[in-house]
């Protein structure tokens, strides 16, 4: 098949028909299939199911003779400190462990943020309308946490290194009112972008105008890589001490896609200084968390070391799904002039990009035939990509079979509304 831009109006006629009965085709068959978030699938979650039964009825006491049974423990037990410290390459004293999600505490930060300020200045509602920069396409929840608190979202473009930092450090350095930036730096949802040493520096190199501006370093996706080659990244928290900005950051991590994405345990990293702020603030909050759940981590995964041989085995699962996806994607549609993706080497999805215009129409489509995407426009802020051309894929969820499946639907799907839109011209 040729470029679509090199059809004439009767081949592209005569090839939309040919999509259409192929698409009623898929209709017919009644299928459904989901592929609307980056969940881990049920062989995944099986790799930890011997965390169930790991603790023993006498083994309840973390290394420091916490009895995980009752209150205490606020920032973490020795163990999962030391586990999410030695992954970070920071020291046990700037991780604080919390409880399965780490979007939870970003938000309970940007809530207290909202009406207690940032170590105990001004409340950011009663300065004004509060900005965060949005990496666009970036991730949805991050974008949903900014809504719910009334903050206006700036989208800033992204590049192959990460988002556009020209423009970041002049909004940052001009408007005090600019008071946050998301960053998912390594394996970016949805693009798989690794921000790039440069980027990184100029992130901890920022000059804001604002004293309570601050960094949430998303790295949510730092030891989930698919290839055998890991893909490091700057140590933001260091950069940012070297550059004299040693409480700017803010990085979360999470277990919820080593373990059990239900009943995981996540962390937020910062300053010595702004980890005992936060413990302040922690214990007007909670008695403390759940230590047990630590426990059998640490009991399961052992070590850092044991983390990385526990990532190794998912990707062994992950790899063949990603590798169906870029398959099915250069065969159906690499050579039309009609699309774009991402490769990524690492992380839950793959970020695609239809012509313009098009890709509202296509997850229509594909839901017509039973597959359901994340909605169109959701990696920008508001759900308005401007260009309505970017979808995200999540591949991990389904079974292979299944997959393969989708990905033709909606390979079927991505050809169809091309063709309607080139004959609309």
């Amino acid at each position: 098949m040729k470029l679509f831009s090199e059809m004439s109006a009767a081949e592209l006629k005569a090839l939309k028909d040919e999509l259409c009965k192929d698409f009623s085709g898929h209709k017919e068959k009644g299928k459904k299939l989901n592929m609307t978030r980056g969940v881990p699938s049920d062989e995944q979650l099986a790799l930890c199911n011997e965390m169930m039964t790991c603790l023993s009825v006498n083994d309840y006491i973390a290394a420091n003779g916490t009895d995980c049974r009752n209150y205490g423990g606020l920032d973490g037990i020795p163990e999962m400190k030391k586990i999410f410290a030695d992954l970070l390459d920071i020291t046990p004293d700037e991780v604080i462990v919390g409880g399965n999600s780490s979007l939870a505490l970003m938000f309970d930060n940007v809530a207290v943020n909202m009406s207690h300020g940032v170590r105990d200045g001004e409340p950011w509602q009663k300065q004004g309308k509060v900005k965060f920069l949005c990496p666009s396409p970036g991730y949805d929840r991050h974008f949903t946490i900014c809504k719910y608190f009334h903050i206006e979202m700036i989208p800033v473009s992204m590049g192959q290194e990460g988002p556009d930092m020209d423009v970041i450090e002049k909004l940052v350095s001009s408007d005090p009112m600019v008071k946050g930036v998301w960053c998912v730096p390594k394996y970016s949802n949805p693009t798989g972008i690794v921000y790039s040493e440069e980027t990184v520096r100029r992130f901890a190199k920022l000059k804001p105008a604002a004293e309570d501006f601050r960094i949430y370093w998303d790295n949510a996706y730092a030891i989930h890589d698919l290839t055998e080659t890991r893909k490091d990244i700057p140590n933001i928290i260091r950069l940012c001490e070297e550059y004299g900005n040693p409480n700017m950051p803010l990085v979360f991590s999470s277990f919820s896609k080593v373990s059990f994405a239900g009943a995981a345990l996540a962390c937020i990293a910062s300053s010595k200084s702004n980890c005992e702020y936060i413990k302040q603030r922690l214990t007007a909050q909670t008695i403390g968390p759940d230590k047990l759940s630590q426990l059998r981590h640490a009991r399961f995964l052992k070590d850092a070391k044991g983390v990385m041989a526990h990532m190794e085995k998912h990707a062994k699962i992950l790899r063949p799904k990603f590798k169906l996806v870029s398959d099915t994607l250069r065969r159906e549609l690499s050579g039309l002039g009609i699309a774009e993706w991402t490769e990524p080497a690492g992380g839950y999805f793959v970020s695609f990009d239809s012509l313009e215009g098009c890709a509202k129409r296509i997850v229509a489509l594909c839901a017509e035939a039973g597959v359901a995407l994340t909605p169109a426009g959701a990696t920008y802020p508001e759900g308005n990509d401007p260009q309505d051309k970017n979808i995200r894929i999540a591949p991990t969820c389904p079974p292979l079979a299944e997959l393969g499946e989708a990905l033709e639907i909606f390979c079927t799907a991505v050809k169809l509304a091309s063709a309607e839109k080139f004959l609309q011209k």
